[in-house]
């Protein structure tokens, strides 16, 4: 006995219909405010499920946590955020021999880092 995957992400939200629909839009997460039945079918892939130091400068102090989700065509993503003028933060850093990283912030100011496996950043090249 032992748990299988993550079977919710919930947080709150001063406006749950908004970034709601950015989630729809911007990501392609069939995201539902409360309430709402809106079930998310991801793809079976890895998780990193890992506490940080409280003063850890990964990401920003006054938010709790971070999501991070793998991706597929970050390039296209890229494009589309650049385009909807969404700042899109890059670093030299953040190409490594794991894949490709960047960052995005959702309409609250949540940071969402984006996650293109090397396996898939080298079968788009």
């Amino acid at each position: 006995m032992g748990v299988t995957g993550i079977g919710g992400v919930f947080f709150r939200s001063r406006d749950p219909q908004v970034r709601a629909a950015w989630y729809r839009e911007y990501l392609g997460i069939e995201a539902g405010a409360e309430g709402d039945a809106s079930v998310w079918q991801q793809d079976a892939g890895m998780t990193v499920f890992a506490p940080f130091p409280a003063d850890s400068d990964y990401f920003p102090a006054e938010q709790p946590f971070m999501l991070n989700f793998r991706v597929t065509g970050l390039d296209e993503l890229i494009r589309r955020f650049d385009a909807a003028g969404i700042d899109v933060e890059r670093r030299d850093e953040w190409e490594t021999e794991y894949g490709r990283f960047v960052r995005v912030t959702d309409p609250e100011g949540l940071p969402i880092e984006l996650w293109e496996a090397a396996d898939d950043a080298d079968a788009g090249a």
